[in-house]
């Protein structure tokens, strides 16, 4: 079934109620499926074909949540394009989706149409604001037919979002996610989390990832509970959360790391928020605590891809948390296997193997790249996540790091996460990341890249509390150690690995 149905028919239940707030517009229920059935009908009109491909290139605003449903009402499969792609990454993923329409801002229209040069979207792009080289504004799109009064019939294994990854290891990939993916993650949400109408979730997560779409935006309309739209910015965050008292948010480590470092020592209360999901990288407990000691937050794990709809593993609220781990698996929607060899051997309690997810989140595959699948999917639909995690006696995951990241060093393996866990407990480390650098005897050294407390630290200051930390010892240890001003990052605001790799192995 098309998920605008489930959709629409919350919003039937009571169109008065506040769905969606951005700066100081808001939307009710019934203005803002009035406005998704107008593009709907716009794009019905203009012969888009059920199954066709419409892309997003937008951060966090109405028009975003708008166009993405009348995408779905239309029967089209809308394209979330990350807003801080480069040209060619930007050009090759419109090119890959072969995009029938592109919806962008008005100041992004030379810029989308750079890109998009030469393929069928370049004459069809839809502006918000008036922009010359558009081929119609947004809001004009949305008065020149009347409102699509039906749903293009979508079956649960079509095709509903092409979500293309950040492509830092290459060319970004599109991660097909069905119908049922998208409905199912929201369903698993709402049961997990108990989500009502009464919920209102402070979106500061990018919209074109899974972490703003599906962790937040999809579940709490599905909810028929409230979302705001913002950009990341950690102090209007912190009023925005006292003024507006949102129940549901979503943060990735970095996030939590400005959250701490903007309140210092101060204590700012934060108890409307219920559940507050931090995913994306193993999560150092000093820091969560941390958190919890300057805001009154209870932080829940999770874990997801965008290949499992964002989320497959977290911990359910009314379960005793178990520190450090990330919960448990959502075996509503999907079941796990935990590989701890080349032969497919079941890992025992306790032992690191590679996760394997299949179920109803679980993506049909990638976009016209038959090899990438073969690598990833199994034939009887298991996806090979390339992470790896370990499993308590009772059911409990924990994260241990990414395979590609995992460091040999001197033939054993170092997992960086582990001990950046133990580095961030350092006072003179605001953040750190660690990656394997070459060493002549090791093959790789444990490399640390801080960023420090204050400019005064001094590389010696570091390996002296490395010295005096039993965790940081042998082959854990880290053998250089660099400073920098800030770590790079993507536009999810994780750090950017493969680039610190590519500029510390120069």
């Amino acid at each position: 079934m098309n998920i605008v149905t489930l959709l629409r028919r919350v919003a039937g239940r009571d169109s008065s109620r506040l769905a969606l707030a951005h700066g100081d517009s808001t939307m009710t229920y019934g203005q803002l499926y009035e406005k998704a059935a107008r593009f709907a009908a716009f794009l019905v009109d203009h012969d888009l074909q059920p199954g066709q491909r419409v892309g997003l290139f937008m951060h966090n605003q109405p028009e975003w949540i708008v166009s993405l449903l009348g995408i779905w009402q239309a029967g089209g499969v809308a394209v979330p394009f990350n807003y801080l792609f480069h040209p060619s990454a930007l050009r090759h993923a419109a090119q890959d989706s072969d995009i029938r329409w592109m919806v962008t801002t008005a100041g992004d229209v030379d810029r989308v149409h750079e890109s998009v040069h030469g393929t069928v979207a370049a004459n069809r792009i839809i502006s918000v604001g008036a922009a010359t080289g558009a081929r119609v504004a947004f809001s004009e799109a949305l008065t020149t037919v009347a409102p699509l009064d039906y749903v293009v019939p979508r079956m649960d294994g079509d095709d509903a979002l092409l979500m293309y990854t950040s492509g830092s290891t290459g060319k970004p990939k599109g991660v097909r996610q069905s119908h049922r993916n998208t409905a199912a993650i929201a369903e698993a949400e709402t049961d997990c989390w108990s989500l009502t109408e009464d919920d209102h979730a402070l979106i500061s997560t990018p919209l074109f990832h899974v972490g703003g779409l599906q962790l937040l935006a999809v579940p709490l309309l599905a909810a028929g509970g409230t979302i705001t739209l913002r950009r990341w910015n950690v102090q209007e965050w912190l009023r925005d959360t006292v003024r507006l008292r949102p129940t549901v948010v979503a943060l990735v480590p970095a996030m939590m790391f400005d959250i701490i470092n903007a309140l210092e020592d101060e204590h700012l209360l934060l108890d409307s928020i219920r559940v507050c999901a931090i995913g994306g990288s193993a999560l150092p407990q000093t820091k969560l605590a941390e958190l919890t000691n300057a805001t009154g937050i209870v932080p829940v794990n999770i874990y997801g891809q965008t290949e499992q709809s964002g989320v497959s593993i977290l911990q359910p609220l009314g379960e005793s948390r178990c520190e450090g781990s990330l919960g448990k698996p959502l075996s509503q929607v999907v079941e796990i296997r935990i590989v701890a060899d080349t032969q497919n051997r079941e890992a025992a309690p306790g032992e690191v193997g590679e996760l394997w997810v299949r179920g109803d989140t679980v993506s049909p595959g990638y976009w016209c790249l038959p090899a990438a699948n073969s690598a990833r999917f199994t034939a009887d639909g298991w996806l090979r996540t390339n992470d790896l995690v370990r499993r308590d006696t009772v059911g409990n995951l924990y994260f241990v790091d990414r395979a590609d990241d995992m460091i040999i060093s001197g033939g054993e393996n170092v997992y960086p996460q582990m001990v950046e866990c133990h580095l961030i407990e350092c006072p003179h480390i605001r953040e750190v990341a660690v990656i394997g650098t070459p060493h002549d005897r090791y093959g790789q050294q444990v490399t640390a890249v801080i960023v420090p407390t204050s400019p005064s630290v001094t590389v010696d200051e570091v390996t002296a509390f490395c010295a005096q930390n039993p965790n940081l010892q042998g082959l854990q240890r880290p053998r250089r150690i660099e400073i920098v001003e800030e770590l790079p990052r993507t536009a999810t605001n994780k750090v950017d690995r493969p680039k610190l790799k590519a500029t510390l192995t120069q």
